[in-house]
């Protein structure tokens, strides 16, 4: 049986967010013969829902990559145009890594083995993130309560921005959909030197009141942006002796990249104007039904894009089977397909990148105009 993520909303899919929601009909059966489905694909021995060749695979390559670009800095310290491009090809394998291993280790979905999945948790803190404070956001404030306003994180606009229907419209939300792929590209930035200290000490969301951090991990938040910080900053300076307005700059575009990369990643997946937002946990009756309302897929067929982006194009079929390593995303989402169209139940989707982002920017300038 594979793992599943739980029920804890209840859904039923609308067509469209103005749209009122109803049970399909058989509905009640959907969810129940979707997860058989979705199991009877790991039922040959020979397919293990954890990482498989061509995971390994990528793992290997993305620690090359960002390994090898520091070896190559410091072995033949190139000039400094040189080193900036080499810096950004760090930056690029940082991106790589974050959404095609960093996210499944963090599921628990590379290995049956804790310590292979907890060992590579820590690509989070290679890249400057809490990869503890990311598990529980992600988990706690994201996937237990899909567009749920005031719960899930990913929504949290933090004023700047207008994600839900709920949320009081300020004057500056008119031009949103403009600012929005600009300051999208600080998002790691805030990761690294904002968010994740005020999630430790400062918190809103009333699970992180109640949370006892362990030392460990205050001594780990500390020791992670230590580290991140001298090989990414001090380092190129002190041994290098490059300047430190070049590496302040290369640094930079490194998290321009990662920023925007990431985020658009994610928000093309619940908050485009197709995607439903309830208005509590209690609006449906299975969460099967939730994740189909609040999330969207997007260049299904491209393997490519599915490649590169950890297979979070799959958003359905990861939020149905988050244990499950993303290579296996692809047969899974043609089984997530068929049987939403057998049963009737709405299947949302775009056909390129391009597409949903378009979608999630039309969102964006729809909350900015609407009350």
């Amino acid at each position: 049986m594979i793992a599943q993520e739980p029920e804890t909303a209840d859904l039923v899919p609308p067509e469209a967010p103005v749209v009122p929601i109803f049970e399909p009909v058989g509905g009640s059966s959907f969810p129940k013969v979707l997860r058989r489905r979705l199991d009877s694909f790991f039922a040959d021995p020979r397919i293990s829902p954890k990482a498989d060749r061509a995971m390994w695979v990528k793992i290997a390559v993305g620690l090359a990559v960002l390994v090898g670009t520091w070896v190559v800095l410091y072995t033949f310290r190139p000039n400094s145009l040189r080193f900036v491009a080499i810096y950004l090809l760090g930056g690029l394998a940082q991106t790589f890594l974050l959404l095609n291993i960093a996210h499944d280790s963090n599921h628990n979905a590379i290995s049956s083995r804790p310590l292979v999945n907890k060992t590579l948790n820590y690509v989070f803190d290679l890249c400057g993130i809490s990869s503890y404070m990311w598990r529980i956001l992600h988990h706690r404030g994201h996937h237990s309560c899909i567009n749920l306003h005031g719960e899930d994180d990913a929504l949290s606009g933090r004023g700047i921005f207008r994600f839900t229907p709920y949320e009081s419209r300020a004057p500056w939300h008119r031009f949103q959909h403009i600012y929005a792929l600009f300051l999208y590209a600080m998002f790691s930035l805030d990761y690294v030197f904002v968010r994740d200290f005020q999630h430790f000490f400062l918190p809103t969301h009333g699970y992180l009141k109640r949370t006892k951090h362990p030392l460990r991990e205050y001594a780990t938040l500390f020791a992670g942006k230590a580290f991140y910080l001298t090989y990414m900053l001090v380092l190129p300076v002190m041994v290098l002796g490059k300047s430190p307005l070049l590496v302040a700059g290369a640094f930079l575009l490194v998290h321009l990249i990662v920023g925007l990369s990431v985020t658009l990643v994610f928000q093309t997946t619940h908050t485009i104007d197709s995607t439903y937002f309830p208005a509590d946990r209690s609006e449906f009756d299975n969460g099967v039904y939730h994740i189909f309302a609040t999330t969207a897929d997007y260049a299904t067929e491209n393997p490519l894009v599915a490649w590169l982006t950890g297979g979070l194009n799959h958003h359905i079929a990861h939020h149905l089977c988050p244990f499950v390593c993303h290579t296996h995303y692809a047969p899974l989402t043609r089984i997530v397909k068929e049987t939403a169209e057998e049963f009737g139940v709405p299947y949302r989707q775009h056909t390129t990148m391009t597409q949903a982002i378009r979608h999630h920017l039309i969102l964006l300038k729809q909350l900015g105009n609407e009350n």
